[in-house]
């Protein structure tokens, strides 16, 4: 079989998995390659995401480990055996990865959780106020590339997973485009805290005790919660953190920024105060 070039974040977490498994039963790849009947390069490159895994192998390594926990062996079955091609694949060689893997992480997910400080969350953008994000960059995007960041941002937005954001009151209030577009995105949000599948919470200025401006991420759920996924912005695209430690710390930070935050009916009352300002 061909190596992959350029493996999914999907592809790089089964294999990430399968290493950490492997090192919590002391083994050394060498040794898990003897067991499995292939060289220690195989498994190296398998850990690696360079190389896909049949489900049979699959699971003689989750047995060699002394895995027990089914559920958690299933669910790595079922990453390693999906073979779907999803909408992101159009933009791959058109976009950096991370897009891609965002997209397909996403796809994924049975739940997704936000927090936002100063830009509204791409997944409740509004057109405009996504090229108005994209157009702003530097080094500064070609109009072709803007196009191509708007069309795959809203391709995002068509994700129906329970979606619950935690938006700070500087983002609804920066401007990053006209007094128009502002108060477009402030009704696309209050349209959008109407779905039955997303929650938005405001945080407000006037909140004592706020010292956490620098908690924006996306927190995605896996099948199961040592699956989940943080994903934060980076000066060069996005982090994606799956460290059992980091997740804990992470489901932290949301619990207590959503308890800081307005109920849902408080924060539209807000959101709809700053629309009529505008």
């Amino acid at each position: 079989m061909a190596l992959r070039r350029e493996p999914t974040a999907r592809q790089v977490r089964l294999g990430v998995e399968l290493r950490r498994l492997r090192e919590a039963a002391g083994l050394t790849a060498m040794e898990a390659a003897a067991l499995l009947g292939v060289n220690r390069v195989q498994i190296s490159q398998i850990e690696a995401g360079l190389a896909g895994v049949s489900e049979q192998r699959l699971r003689r390594l989750a047995s060699h480990y002394a895995c027990t926990d089914e559920e958690f062996v299933n669910a790595l079955v079922a990453m390693a055996t999906d073979r779907t091609r999803g909408w992101w694949e159009e933009y791959r060689g058109l976009l950096p990865t991370s897009f891609l893997d965002l997209a397909e992480l996403e796809h994924h997910a049975v739940f997704q959780n936000e927090v936002a400080i100063l830009y509204v969350p791409g997944l409740l953008q509004t057109r405009e106020y996504a090229r108005s994000v994209f157009a702003a960059r530097v080094p500064e995007l070609t109009q072709e590339e803007v196009d191509l960041r708007v069309l795959h941002r809203m391709a995002r937005q068509k994700i129906t997973i329970p979606y619950e954001v935690v938006i700070h009151e500087s983002a609804l209030r920066i401007r990053v485009s006209d007094r128009a577009a502002c108060r477009s995105q402030l009704g696309r949000l209050l349209e959008l805290s109407e779905a039955d599948h997303v929650t938005v919470r405001v945080i407000p200025f006037d909140l004592d005790n706020f010292a956490q401006a620098a908690s924006a991420m996306a927190y995605l759920g896996g099948p199961l919660p040592k699956l989940d996924t943080v994903v934060r912005d980076v000066p060069h695209g996005s982090a994606f953190i799956d460290a059992e430690a980091q997740l804990r710390l992470f489901r932290t930070r949301f619990r207590k920024l959503d308890a800081a935050s307005l109920r849902p009916d408080r924060s539209r009352d807000l959101i709809h105060q700053l629309a009529k300002e505008l």
